[in-house]
């Protein structure tokens, strides 16, 4: 039976880039403000999203061309070449079909040919479908297929929502898929999102989705566990004001930074994620922690827990500029023998708590069992 998970995601901050709420009744013609080039519409917030010159931009169109059409070899015999170009940036124009090679969409689509029809025409879970249809106008009101609340973006990601609670009927709706369904939207057809929303949601962050959230609780302590090395000042901090993970990282990791970062940040990201996979997350979420953190100063005006997470919801728009991040992600000095280290640490630690919870009630029944035996 399909079930729906409410994580609460913060639908009202402000402060986010692209989520600013526009009146949908007036449509697009009552808004001030012309569209950006991802679609955007009156948006306020400084783009600094860096342009590249147009040769460039053909040579690595023509060089994404020959990868595409030899995808098994380059995967197989030249995955660096693949990495270091997704590092780059993919080119615009052919980012909707690189994220489907990169994420396996297009192997789905390729042998599941009718599947997404077969959902698409069934009726979905009643909780589910609910679920799904208050969360629709939420997601990027400001942007030109979102605007509408019967326009067909809104129209679309709900199909592909569904059809996801149908695919897989024990992880169901949760609401934490819709900003990552509708980026997908924002880029190519329904279908195609819909292939590109499973990978990501059963290849790219299995578990993440599930109820109980047991995934992403453990992800939150190897992200804590990579902070200590990556900057002990930092992290000790956090630990000082009883900041944990899961009250910060939440969003950032369910929503893959959807939700946090300008949006050509937030595409040079997702074009690392679907090439390298959830280790990206981590390393964004450490040069975000660092760089807030970095000065003493700021530590020095976050006494309490309270100011320590008003700092992590109002990141300076500088510190996201694409070129800037991803910089500094790629010099951060945590590589994947860490995070495995970490992660088995922390699994390890959580199988210690479980089998001493185990014990315990084991310990409590024999206590109470004998307790009424001297009654008797």
């Amino acid at each position: 039976m399909a079930s729906s998970s409410n994580v609460s995601i913060d639908e009202s901050d402000g402060d986010t880039t692209y989520n600013s709420i526009i009146p949908e009744e007036n449509g697009l013609d009552a808004i001030n403000g012309a569209v950006d080039r991802f679609g955007f519409i009156g948006t306020k917030n400084p783009n600094y999203c860096t342009d590249l010159p147009v040769e460039v931009l053909r040579q690595r169109e023509l060089k994404w061309l020959e990868m595409l059409e030899n995808w098994d070899l380059f995967m197989t015999k030249k995955y660096k070449k693949v990495r270091e170009r997704c590092r780059k940036g993919i080119p615009p124009a052919l980012r909707a079909r690189a994220w489907q090679y990169l994420c396996g969409a297009k192997f789905y689509m390729d042998n599941y040919k009718h599947k997404f029809t077969e959902l698409d025409s069934a009726a979905g879970d009643p909780r589910c479908v609910d679920d799904i249809r208050k969360d629709l106008h939420r997601q990027f009101p400001s942007h030109e297929i979102f605007v509408k609340s019967q326009g067909h973006g809104q129209a679309d990601l709900f199909r592909i929502l569904k059809a996801y609670s149908l695919f897989n009927p024990t992880v169901g709706y949760c609401q934490a898929q819709a900003p990552i369904a509708a980026a997908l939207l924002m880029h190519m057809p329904a279908e195609q999102a819909f292939w590109c929303l499973v990978a990501i949601c059963e290849k790219y962050l299995p578990g993440y989705y599930s109820p109980g959230l047991e995934a992403i609780q453990i992800d939150g302590e190897i992200l804590f566990g990579l902070l200590k090395k990556a900057s002990p000042t930092i992290y000790k901090h956090l630990k000082k004001q009883r900041v944990e993970p899961i009250l910060y990282m939440t969003e950032w990791f369910m929503c893959a930074f959807s939700r946090t970062l300008p949006w050509s940040t937030v595409l040079r990201v997702w074009d690392m994620f679907l090439c390298e996979g959830i280790k990206v997350l981590f390393k964004v979420a450490l040069v975000i922690l660092k760089t807030v953190f970095a000065r003493a100063e700021t530590l020095k005006n976050c006494p309490s827990m309270y100011e320590t997470l008003e700092c992590l919801r109002h990141i300076p728009s500088e510190y996201l500029q694409d070129d800037f991040l991803i910089f500094q992600v790629l010099k951060l000095n945590i590589n994947e023998h860490d995070m495995e280290k970490e992660h088995q640490k922390q699994i390890a630690k959580r199988r210690a708590l479980r089998e001493q919870q185990i014990m315990q009630e084991s310990l409590n029944g024999t206590s109470k069992k004998s307790s009424k035996s001297h009654k008797d």
